[in-house]
C-alpha cells in the first residue's frame, strides 16, 4: 500500500465548502482591525479555542458572529484567495464553493460586494491558482422562504457567475419542503440545485430534497441508512453525497471517527464523496478529511481512488473538463507514481 502522505494529494475536486468557513482565526482579527470590527477576543490562538462545538446549532452562532467582519469587495476576495492557495496545495483541481448571502445583506453588506468580491479572485482561479471554480448561493433554511425568494431575486443580474443554489444552516425544524417555491424558481432561471439534508435531519428530509427540490446532489446525506428504500435509490439513480466527515466528529453527528459510518456508504455502492464544509472550524482542510478516513476508518487506496472520481464525476463540470481531470486522476493513479 502506498503511504497515505501522497495518496492524499490526489487529483480531486471539493463540492462540500462553505467560503465562510474558511476564515482562519488570524485573517479573521486583520479583517476585523481593518473594518473596525469587535471580535470576542484579539488572539488567534484564543479565537481557535472558541471554535469547539456542541451541535450545528453551537457552531452556527460563533460562525455568523465571526462573519460580522466581512464588509467590502477586499475582505472576500482575501478569504477566497486564502482558501484557494491551501486547496491547491492539497491536490484540489475544481472547487463547488457555497457563500451565504443572506448572513451578510442581513448586516447591509450588498449582494455585489459579496458576488464581485469573490469573483475577483475566483474568476481567474484556473489562471492563477490552476483550479477551476463555481458558485452555489445557498439560502438560510431557519430563515422565511420569502426571504430565500428575495436572495434569490437579488442574485439574478449575478447569473453568469453563479452556477446554483442550495440549502444550509441550522437543519432540525426546517424541512426542504419549506422552500419548493424558492426552487422552482430558481431552475426556472437556470441554477443547478443542491441542498443539506440527512446530517442532523432525518432521511425523511432527503426524499424531500430530491421529490420536492428536485435536487441533483445532497450535501451530507449520512442518514440516509436508516432509510434501505431510500438508500437502493440513491445507490440506482447515483445520487451524489458530499459527505463531510472530520465536520461530522465536530458537531456531534458522530462521537469519534471510528464511528462514522461512511464506509457502509462505499459498500453500499452509494455515489460518495469526501470535502470539509467548514474547515478553519473544524480543524481541517479537504486533505485532514482524507487522512482521518484513513487512519480511522481503514479506508484504502482503491476506495481513496474511487472517492476522487466521484468528486468529478458529481461535479457541474463540462465533459471536457471531467474528461480531463479523470485524466489526471489515472495518471496520477498508475503505477509508478
Amino acid at each position: 500500500m502506498a503511504s497515505p502522505e501522497p495518496q492524499t494529494r490526489i487529483p480531486k475536486a471539493e463540492l462540500h465548502l462553505h467560503i465562510e468557513g474558511t476564515l482562519e482565526p488570524e485573517l479573521a482579527l486583520e479583517l476585523a482591525e481593518r473594518n473596525r470590527v469587535a471580535l470576542p477576543c484579539s488572539d488567534a490562538a484564543e479565537l481557535r479555542r472558541r471554535y469547539r462545538f456542541r451541535d450545528l446549532q453551537s457552531f452556527l452562532d460563533v460562525y455568523y458572529a465571526t462573519t460580522a467582519v466581512l464588509r467590502a469587495e477586499q475582505d472576500f476576495a482575501d478569504l477566497a484567495g486564502a482558501y484557494l492557495e491551501r486547496a491547491r496545495a492539497q491536490g484540489v483541481r475544481h472547487a463547488e464553493i457555497f457563500f451565504d448571502p443572506q448572513a451578510h445583506t442581513e448586516r447591509g453588506v450588498p449582494m455585489a460586494t459579496v458576488v464581485e468580491g469573490l469573483w475577483s479572485v475566483l474568476g481567474t482561479s484556473q489562471r492563477d491558482h490552476g483550479i477551476s471554480t463555481a458558485l452555489i448561493m445557498c439560502f438560510l433554511r431557519d430563515r422565511t422562504p420569502a426571504a430565500a425568494m428575495d436572495a434569490l431575486v437579488a442574485a439574478l443580474p449575478f447569473g453568469d457567475r453563479i452556477v446554483g443554489v442550495g440549502l444550509d444552516s441550522a437543519e432540525v425544524g426546517h424541512p426542504p419542503s419549506e422552500f419548493v417555491d424558492v426552487f422552482d424558481r430558481a431552475r426556472a432561471e437556470g441554477f443547478r440545485c443542491v441542498a443539506h439534508a440527512g446530517e442532523e435531519g432525518p432521511a425523511s428530509y432527503m426524499w424531500e430534497a430530491l421529490d420536492l427540490l428536485r435536487v441533483s446532489r445532497i450535501d451530507h446525506g449520512v442518514r440516509c441508512l436508516d432509510d434501505p428504500a431510500l438508500v437502493a435509490r440513491l445507490r440506482e439513480e447515483r445520487v451524489p453525497l458530499t459527505v463531510c466527515p472530520l465536520s461530522n466528529v465536530r458537531l456531534g453527528v458522530v462521537d469519534r471517527i471510528e464511528e462514522h459510518r461512511l464506509p457502509e456508504m462505499i459498500d453500499a455502492g452509494l455515489m460518495v464523496t469526501v470535502n470539509s464544509d467548514d474547515p478553519a472550524y473544524f480543524g481541517g482542510y479537504i486533505d485532514d478529511n482524507y487522512q482521518l478516513i484513513r487512519t480511522g476508518l481503514g479506508i484504502d487506496d482503491a476506495q481513496v481512488r474511487k472517492l476522487a472520481e466521484n468528486s468529478f464525476q458529481a461535479a457541474f463540470l463540462d465533459s471536457g473538463a471531467r474528461a480531463r481531470y479523470l485524466g489526471e486522476l489515472e495518471e496520477f493513479s498508475s503505477p509508478g507514481n
